[in-house]
């Protein structure tokens, strides 16, 4: 009888062990081993966890940040059939207590900067069994528990033998961020974590881009936290490629530069906000031999991509949502683009871009029809691909929502060009509808983004009596520089007149702050802006 293969986690752990047994996985300046060594501890841990009475579906959170300790979890946790809850550590007290409550998690495994939360929390988790501390140095005091993760890995009294089972069994469940009411439930199988991370090393080996995985050293370093769509999945695509692993703990800019240069860090992924900060605190003259930085989460602006290149850092967006998996474009170069020049393929990799393998990507009015590929109808981008969350966690009718007519809807409205390039000009929410016509939040965002003395730009839609709405500028100008609402319109007019935009779209209100409001995964938080300047 023939064997029935299915697509188990446990075999991405074997493919990766065999081929690079002797690559390292390095954990800030503290740690570094092998991936075999991190093969032998993963059976170690399941074996721990099942004395714990961990068993298929028990649901274990983790809290912690980028560690070499959470991608043994990623491994070990899934491949015994039960579910690995990756904690959104970011998301408000109240917020992450209801995640945890909803998930109806077990065995919480816990990083020790976030036991003074947990234990203030404890005694509303019901269901939590057992805690266990993982740490850098000493077990601090707490009455949560006295387990401790090394301890148990060492003292764990067999190798684990990770069982078959079926291949669509519940492996991962992490939480939307909450920007419209409470978080929401998202969960993958095993299927899905296998198929996204394959399909995603075939792009980012063979499809055509400025970070196009070709060198036989690469060094990959996440700046997506862990916790966030399993990191987008990109630590278990460098798994399967055999690369070297860096992983910074805590983000602290100072760790990520040290690490980046005595590591040879090569291949990075970021919220645009994360690569603003490292650009910003690069010294005047500074440059990177070309590290590439994947950037998702929200729009990469042309002006920062454009001050990256110049201190050596390789930018290309990427597109991507919690409900999939996450990944669904990328701005890959088709083949008979890659003659275009220099400027065209910057323009070209700040768009949302084209689908990832096995990937189908709509663009479509409220009756579903397609647009035209003009690059100016408006329309919804929804998708098929063969990793999107079946439902919300225990929500039928916001999946019923997210599934209407077959194709999972993203809330973001996009346009589509002739050659299938799409790019987001907004989320369904931020669309400002002034006066009968639609303005895109995200297309004035990056015009002022290439204005040499703006830093970071939002813009946000206010009430107005005549309009409906009308769009407002919020700007963080550049250290040390004179900035005025008048200069910025003046500027914005320049690209009306060429036709980029349309007059109507310039804003007449402009505000300057220190600093935007930010998400929990580091996104600028319009929610707040709109009800600040409301």
């Amino acid at each position: 009888m023939a064997y029935d293969y299915q697509l188990l986690m446990k075999h991405v752990l074997e493919t990766g062990a065999n081929y690079a047994p002797k690559q390292e996985i390095v954990y800030r300046d503290i740690h570094r081993y092998t991936y075999r060594d991190l093969y032998k501890r993963v059976h170690k841990l399941a074996a721990a966890l099942e004395e714990l009475g961990v068993k298929k579906g028990t649901r274990v959170a983790v809290l912690e940040w980028d560690s070499h300790r959470y991608l043994e979890c990623y491994f070990a946790i899934p491949g015994m059939g039960a579910v690995l809850h990756t904690v959104n550590i970011r998301l408000s007290p109240e917020d992450l207590l209801y995640t945890m409550q909803h998930a109806e998690d077990e065995v919480v495994l816990v990083y020790k900067d976030f036991i003074p939360l947990m234990e203030k929390l404890a005694d509303k988790l019901g269901t939590v069994k057992h805690y266990v501390v993982m740490t850098d140095d000493k077990m601090p005091e707490t009455k949560l528990t006295d387990l401790e993760y090394e301890e148990l890995i060492k003292k764990a009294g067999r190798d684990y033998e990770f069982p078959d089972f079926s291949e669509n069994t519940m492996a991962t469940l992490s939480y939307t961020t909450g920007t419209t009411g409470r978080p929401k439930g998202v969960w993958f199988t095993h299927r899905k974590l296998v198929l996204h991370a394959l399909c995603g090393c075939i792009a980012m080996c063979g499809l055509r881009s400025p970070l196009r995985l070709t060198g036989d050293k690469e060094v990959y370093m996440p700046l997506t936290p862990l916790f966030h769509v399993h990191g987008w999945e990109i630590p278990i695509m460098m798994w399967l490629l055999g690369y070297k692993h860096v992983y910074p703990g805590r983000y602290e800019p100072q760790m990520i530069v040290k690490l980046v240069l005595t590591e040879g860090v090569t291949y990075s992924h970021c919220v645009p906000t994360i690569l603003q900060m490292i650009v910003d605190n690069m010294p005047e003259g500074f440059k990177l031999p070309g590290w590439k930085v994947l950037i998702g989460g929200a729009k990469l602006p042309e002006g920062l991509a454009r001050r990256a290149r110049e201190k050596g850092i390789y930018t290309m967006a990427a597109y991507g949502m919690s409900e999939t998996c996450p990944a669904l474009t990328g701005a890959f170069i088709k083949p008979h683009l890659l003659d275009m020049s220099e400027e065209e393929l910057v323009k070209l990799s700040v768009k949302t871009g084209i689908p990832f393998p096995l990937v189908y990507a709509r663009v479509v009015r409220e009756d579903m029809t397609d647009v035209k590929p003009d690059g100016k109808e408006m329309g919804e981008i929804v998708v098929r691909a063969p990793w999107l969350t079946d439902s919300y966690l225990k929500d039928e009718e916001k999946t019923k929502e997210l599934w209407a007519g077959g194709w999972l809807h993203t809330g973001d409205i996009a346009v589509i060009d002739e050659e299938g390039y799409i790019t987001i000009v907004d989320r369904l929410k931020d669309v400002i509808k002034s006066g009968g016509e639609w303005i895109s939040s995200l297309t004035l965002e990056n015009l002022l983004s290439l204005n040499p003395k703006v830093r970071e730009a939002a813009v946000v839609g206010v009430p107005d009596e005549k309009w409906g709405e009308r769009p407002l500028a919020i700007i963080v100008p550049m250290p040390g520089v004179q900035l005025t609402a008048e200069e910025l319109r003046q500027y914005l007019m320049k690209y009306a007149e060429q036709g980029v935009i349309t007059k109507w779209a310039v804003p007449e209100k402009y505000v300057f702050v220190d600093e935007l409001p930010k998400t929990s995964v580091g996104k600028i938080d319009k929610k707040v802006l709109r009800q600040k300047f409301r």
